[in-house]
């Protein structure tokens, strides 16, 4: 990475973590200030507020820090960065399933009468979202971590499904940023609706959350998308490598496996100048006689 490279990667990343942390600061301020605090079952609104908390702590926080490892721990190896990707989506797998239980909870025991359940838009991508990131996770966790354990037989496959999982992963994190944009709209359409076209302070800690999010989503794709933020790999193992295939210096020295391979293309392609002229020339068609006409299959 060069110097200027350096410093942009350095700056985008210093504006990442501020985005981060202050979009739980801001959702957490604006439940604590403007919407009573938090509370369980005993009373329902108050509970409502860690839906929002968690939910953001969840798939923002803990969920694009993950994501960021591959780009800010390059002083460690592949496999400590694993680690850490795959422990910060452990932390944010509470956050998600308590946030859930919350929102439950405040439909079903909302008096006098219960909300519906699943029946918003915001709803909706939050099913989508919480699905697409729990596939991710047992995939991952699955490909990257259980199969380590076969590292040479599975390393053609692990390397093939890098950029599926990766791809998936910032959808996700685009996903739950728009989720979390419809939640705060339907939040603000239900509760401070009268009091949103002035202007107040709710309204602006709100809009100013909203914002850090479009940021959060902008500069994320940033740093995980050019190639110039890109971690450098280190080579891989001898024994992946030869998974994968012959090197090309291996392969010039012509050693056994080269030579069978180098015989397999040719019978490949043999065959197909064979079976062409088999198929494609007259004399070799099958004739059947039907009533004393012939005619060819």
């Amino acid at each position: 990475m060069s110097g200027g490279s350096r410093c942009c990667f350095s700056l985008l990343t210093l504006l990442a973590e501020v985005l981060l942390f202050g979009s739980v600061a801001l959702v957490v301020a604006w439940c604590l200030k403007y919407r009573g605090g938090f509370a369980w079952t005993e009373d329902p609104n108050l509970q409502f507020n860690l839906h929002p908390v968690l939910m953001v702590s969840g798939f923002i926080f803990f969920a694009g820090h993950a994501m960021l490892t591959y780009r800010q721990w390059r002083c460690c190896n592949h496999s400590t960065i694993k680690l850490v990707h795959t422990l910060y989506h452990i932390m944010a797998i509470p956050c998600i399933a308590v946030g859930l239980i919350a929102v439950f909870d405040f439909h079903n025991n909302k008096k006098p009468t219960p909300i519906p359940n699943l029946y918003s838009l915001h709803s909706w991508m939050g099913l989508v979202t919480v699905g697409l990131y729990g596939l991710q996770f047992i995939v991952g966790f699955f490909s990257f971590l259980f199969l380590l354990c076969c590292d040479t037989a599975t390393a053609s496959f692990r390397a093939a499904l890098v950029p599926v999982h990766s791809s998936f992963g910032i959808t996700t994190f685009f996903l739950a940023v728009a989720t979390c944009l419809t939640g705060l709209t339907e939040k603000v359409l239900f509760t401070i609706r009268d009091t949103y076209q002035s202007l107040g302070e709710e309204p602006i800690v709100v809009n100013v959350f909203a914002m850090c999010l479009v940021l959060v989503a902008i500069v994320m794709s940033v740093l995980l998308l050019l190639d110039r933020f890109r971690q450098n790999t280190e080579r891989p193992h001898p024994r992946q490598q030869a998974a994968r295939g012959l090197s090309p210096d291996t392969y010039s020295s012509m050693p056994d496996e080269g030579l069978v391979v180098n015989a397999l293309g040719c019978t490949l392609v043999a065959a197909l100048v064979v079976i062409s002229v088999i198929t494609s020339q007259n004399v070799f068609r099958q004739s059947r006689a039907h009533g004393g006409i012939a005619t060819e299959l």
